[in-house]
C-alpha cells in the first residue's frame, strides 16, 4: 500500500478539479469541484480560514462577477444593436474576426477582461437567440431554404446550425484571445498588474512603457495569428456566416427598425448613455469594478422602466453559478498554498542571475498559470520576488526585470487553458458555451496556434529586447 504525503496528494487534487473543468458540458463544474474542495478541507489540505483569506483577497473579482455581468444584461438590447450592424456590413470573416479581436483588445486594456467578455457572450447569446427564434417559425422555411421534394429541410437547416455554430465559437476564441492581448499591456488590464505594479511603485505610463518591450511584439503576431486561422481555416476556425443565418439577421434588423417606437429608442438611448458611462467610470477608476457594475444595474433599470425584483433576478442567473464556482476555485488555491506546492519551483529560480532567471520566471509563471489562476500565480511569485529584494539577494533593476516576466508570463501562456484565466473559464461555463458546443477541449485545442505563437514570441522578446 502506497502513502502519499499532501504534497503529492494536493497535486493530486489539482489534476482532478482540472478533470472537472474539462467535463464541464456534461456537469457543471461547481458540483464536483465543489466535493473536491469539501474532501480538502476534510482532510486538512487547507482549513477555512484558509479560503476566506482567498475570497478576502479575490473579494473585487466576486464582486465585478455578481454585478457586472447582471449590469451588462441590461445593455444588451442595445449592443446587440450595435453588433448587428457591424456583423451585417463587414462581410470579410477575417476582417470581421480581426475587429473582434482588436476591440477586446483595446477594452481590456483599459477596462476588464471579465467584462469585455460578459459583452461578447451578450452579443452571441443575442445572435443565436434570434436565429434560434426564426428557426423555430414555419415562416423560415418558405422565405430561406428551397423545400426537397418530401418538403424536408432539416438536413440543411442542421448544416446552417453548425456553420453558425462554428461561426460564432471562431468569434468568441477570437475575442477572448484580445482580452488577453490587451490585459497584458496596462495596469488595469488584468487583476495581477495592479498588484505587481504596486509593489514596483509604477504608474500607468511606467507600466506600458516597462512591459511594451514584450507586450507590443505579441499583440502584433497575436493580430496576425487571427488573420492567418481565418485565412488558412485551421484549428477550427474560418467558418463563413451560412447566408440562410445572414438573411434572418438581416430581417430581423429590418422589422426591428420598422417596428421600433420612439419609446424603444429611448430606451436604447439610455442604455447608450450608460454604457459610455460605465466606460469612463471605469477609465477613471472611480470605484472598483463591482461597485461601478451595481450603479449601472440601478441607472439602467430605473431608466427604462424596469421595476420588478423578477425581471431583475434575471440578469444574475448567468453570473451566480460562476461566482460559486471561483469561490470552489479560491478553495483549491488554498491548498496551493497551504502545502506551498509551487515552493520548490520559485526557490530554484531564485538560484539563478541575469536574464536567465528572467526568461526561466517566464516560462514557469506560464507552465503553473495553465494549471492554475494566472492572478494566484503573480501573487505568489511576487510575493517570493520582493522578499528576495528585500534580502538584497537581487537588487532593484533585476526585480524590475523580473516584475515584468511575471506579468508576461502569467498573461500570455495562460491562454493554453480556461484554467489560466477568469475570462476564459467564465465563457467556458457561459450559456453560451452548450449552445454553440464550446467544450474544455476545443477551447484548448483552438486556443493552441495562439498558445504557441504569442509564448514563443514572448519568449524571444523577453530574451532579446528586456
Amino acid at each position: 500500500m502506497v502513502v502519499a504525503g499532501p504534497f503529492v496528494t494536493g497535486w493530486a487534487l489539482i489534476l482532478e478539479f482540472i478533470f472537472t473543468l474539462a467535463m464541464a458540458l456534461k456537469c457543471y463544474p461547481l458540483q464536483p469541484g465543489g466535493l473536491l474542495a469539501i474532501e480538502a478541507l476534510i482532510i486538512g489540505l487547507a482549513t477555512p480560514y484558509t479560503v476566506l483569506h482567498e475570497i478576502e483577497k479575490n473579494l473585487e473579482v466576486i464582486l465585478l462577477l455578481m454585478f457586472m455581468v447582471a449590469g451588462v444584461y441590461f445593455l444588451k438590447n442595445m449592443l446587440l444593436f450595435v453588433f448587428t450592424k457591424i456583423l451585417l456590413r463587414v462581410r470579410s470573416k477575417a476582417l470581421l474576426s480581426l475587429l473582434f479581436s482588436v476591440m477586446a483588445a483595446i477594452l481590456s486594456a483599459f477596462l476588464d477582461a471579465l467584462t469585455v467578455t460578459a459583452v461578447i457572450i451578450a452579443v452571441a447569446v443575442g445572435f443565436y437567440g434570434v436565429y434560434h427564434k426564426c428557426v423555430s417559425s414555419s415562416k423560415l422555411d418558405d422565405h430561406v431554404y428551397d423545400r426537397n421534394d418530401d418538403g424536408s429541410v432539416a438536413d440543411e437547416r442542421r448544416q446552417d446550425l453548425e456553420q453558425f455554430r462554428s461561426f460564432l465559437r471562431s468569434l468568441m476564441m477570437h475575442g477572448a484571445v484580445g482580452t488577453a492581448l490587451g490585459g497584458v499591456t496596462t495596469l488595469v488590464g488584468e487583476p495581477q498588474n495592479l498588484l505587481l505594479a504596486e509593489k514596483a511603485g509604477w504608474d500607468f505610463a511606467t507600466f506600458f512603457l516597462r512591459v511594451a518591450p514584450v507586450s507590443m511584439p505579441v499583440l502584433v503576431v497575436g493580430l496576425i495569428t487571427c488573420l492567418l486561422l481565418e485565412k488558412l481555416k485551421w484549428f477550427s476556425y474560418g467558418a463563413e456566416l451560412p447566408q440562410s443565418v445572414r438573411e434572418v439577421l438581416e430581417d430581423f434588423d429590418r422589422d426591428e427598425t420598422e417596428k421600433r417606437t420612439k419609446h424603444d429608442v429611448a430606451k436604447l438611448v439610455v442604455q447608450g448613455i450608460v454604457a459610455v458611462l460605465l466606460v469612463v467610470a471605469l477609465l477613471t477608476h472611480v470605484a472598483t469594478p463591482g461597485i461601478i457594475g451595481l450603479g449601472i444595474i440601478v441607472l439602467a433599470t430605473a431608466f427604462n422602466g424596469v421595476i420588478e425584483e423578477h425581471q431583475i433576478g434575471h440578469a444574475f442567473e448567468e453570473a451566480l453559478p460562476f461566482t460559486a464556482l471561483l469561490v470552489v476555485f479560491f478553495a483549491v488555491e488554498g491548498v496551493i498554498e497551504e502545502q506551498h506546492l509551487f515552493s520548490p519551483i520559485t526557490d530554484s529560480l531564485l538560484n539563478y542571475e541575469g536574464k536567465l532567471q528572467a526568461v526561466l520566471f517566464y516560462v514557469a509563471n506560464g507552465v503553473l498559470s495553465m494549471i492554475s489562476d494566472n492572478v494566484f500565480v503573480a501573487t505568489v511569485y511576487v510575493g517570493q520576488v520582493e522578499a528576495a529584494l528585500n534580502a538584497s539577494i537581487i537588487d532593484r533593476a533585476q526585480f524590475d526585470l523580473l516584475i515584468v516576466a511575471i506579468n508576461t508570463g502569467t498573461n500570455i501562456p495562460s491562454v493554453a487553458t480556461p484554467n489560466g484565466q477568469a475570462a476564459f473559464l467564465f465563457l467556458l461555463t457561459s450559456a453560451l458555451a452548450p449552445l454553440i458546443r464550446l467544450s474544455y477541449g476545443r477551447m484548448v485545442y483552438m486556443a493552441l496556434p495562439y498558445t504557441i505563437t504569442m509564448s514563443i514570441t514572448g519568449f524571444f522578446a523577453v530574451v532579446y529586447l528586456l
